[in-house]
């Protein structure tokens, strides 16, 4: 086998790219619970491309025979329907894990110097991976996905001056049709991919140029070298020390994975809408229109911003800026130390109140606006508004607030020392 390995790396350097990239990467010894949702997102897409090879082999990208090739593969080819509920519980899992890795990064600073580069990629790898969600929710092409694409390109429409030439791109027609199916199989299934794929490899190469940030914020890449290992004092191999931990991770993801597939793969209507197990109607539109789960917090604030002039664009600008704003986060926080475990109670306070606002935000989106009622006639500026709409505006300014006001509260914000060494 050692001459095998020899006559490759000869003429390809396998062993060194194995090593560089992992084998003999270094990494803080004091990884704690939340870096594993890292390689866990690397698991997930590979999981996601190999289902989704498998799909393509049965499903037609065809608007009359789109939905009846999807029963088929549930009904009537071999193991269809486990491959089905892998790739839809896996697109999922792929967004619970990726904002729980978006997390980590912000209670640890991960996005801090030197890592502004691996953030970007990262933040792209996230507007990627939205984009290949929402071309991919329409192929089943049942009711929701064909109608939910339908309000979502639509919202394209409403830019000024581009809108209705974007909208028209998008959909390769005037409206949702076999044309707008054809061209988001092709975006799914090849183009997007790639670009995930690239990103990726991008991120990692980004991230071990750099070296990995840990629960302390200590940099362990220019720390003395032990004189026994030749490693920094608080560095270790990733192999196999992170090896064997990140297969006890993917071992926990694929208990939660499997249960949640064999025994609820719909998840009560959050990974798959009742509303898509009927065929798509372009004369019949759902009683209520809402995205998946995880587009949901961005819909209510679409939702919750007013229509100015006949047009929704200012809600469209709040949608897009709630995202895009992530990549300025690096300049954003103007604080002394990186970790949450040494910052002061206004970063804590702060990242709290974000967190809270998404996830609210991600229920209102989900439900109608009307599920609380509506405020009274007498109440200034919110007359005849629905509750859940003004709930709605308040979460999303306290959303932007937690960015918008980040250089301020994390420069006032009282920090406690950060040790030298990292600790256990």
């Amino acid at each position: 086998m050692q001459k095998v390995m020899n006559w490759i790396d000869a003429r390809f350097p396998l062993t060194a790219l194995w090593e560089s990239q992992w084998g003999k990467y270094v990494a803080p010894k004091n990884f704690n619970f939340w870096y594993y949702f890292g390689s866990l997102a690397a698991f997930v897409l590979v999981l996601q491309i190999v289902t989704g090879i498998f799909l393509t082999m049965n499903y037609k990208p065809d608007a009359q025979k789109a939905f009846e090739s999807v029963e088929y593969i549930m009904r009537d080819v071999s193991w269809g329907w486990l491959i089905r509920y892998m790739h839809s519980t896996g697109a999922s899992m792929f967004f619970v894990v990726v904002y729980l890795h978006m997390y980590r990064g912000l209670i640890y600073g991960s996005y801090r110097n030197p890592r502004e580069l691996t953030w970007i990629f990262g933040c792209l790898i996230y507007l990627a991976l939205m984009a290949e969600a929402f071309f991919g929710y329409l192929l089943p092409w049942g009711q929701m996905s064909f109608w939910g694409a339908q309000v979502i390109v639509n919202l394209f429409a409403s830019i000024p001056v581009i809108g209705e030439d974007l909208a028209v791109w998008i959909r390769g027609d005037y409206t949702i049709s076999d044309i707008t199916l054809n061209r988001f199989f092709a975006f799914h299934v090849i183009a997007l991919p790639l670009v995930l794929i690239g990103l990726v490899a991008a991120h990692l190469m980004a991230l071990h140029e750099t070296g990995s940030n840990n629960p302390d914020g200590v940099d362990v890449k220019h720390q003395p070298k032990d004189p026994k290992t030749g490693l920094p004092l608080d560095g270790i191999y990733s192999h196999p020390y992170y090896t064997i931990k990140d297969l006890v991770g993917v071992i926990a993801f694929l208990i939660v994975f499997s249960v949640i597939m064999f025994f609820m793969p719909e998840m009560g209507g959050y990974f798959l809408e009742a509303n898509n197990f009927i065929p798509a109607d372009p004369l019949k539109t759902p009683e209520h229109i809402a995205p998946v789960w995880y587009f949901t917090p961005y819909y209510a604030m679409l939702r919750a911003i007013p229509s100015f002039l006949g047009t929704q664009v200012w809600g469209v600008i709040v949608m897009g800026l709630a995202v895009l704003i992530f990549f300025a986060m690096p300049w954003l926080d103007r604080g002394a130390v990186r970790s949450i475990r040494y910052r002061g109670t206004l970063y804590k306070t702060w990242i709290a109140i974000f967190v809270v606002s998404f996830l609210v935000l991600g229920y209102l989106g989900v439900v109608p606006v009307t599920v609380w009622g509506q405020f009274g006639d007498g109440v200034p500026l919110l007359g005849g508004a629905d509750r859940a709409t003004v709930v709605a505006r308040i979460f999303t300014a306290l959303y932007f607030a937690f960015f918008v006001l980040m250089p301020w509260y994390t420069k006032i914000d009282k920090t406690k020392p950060v040790p030298t060494r990292v600790t256990s």
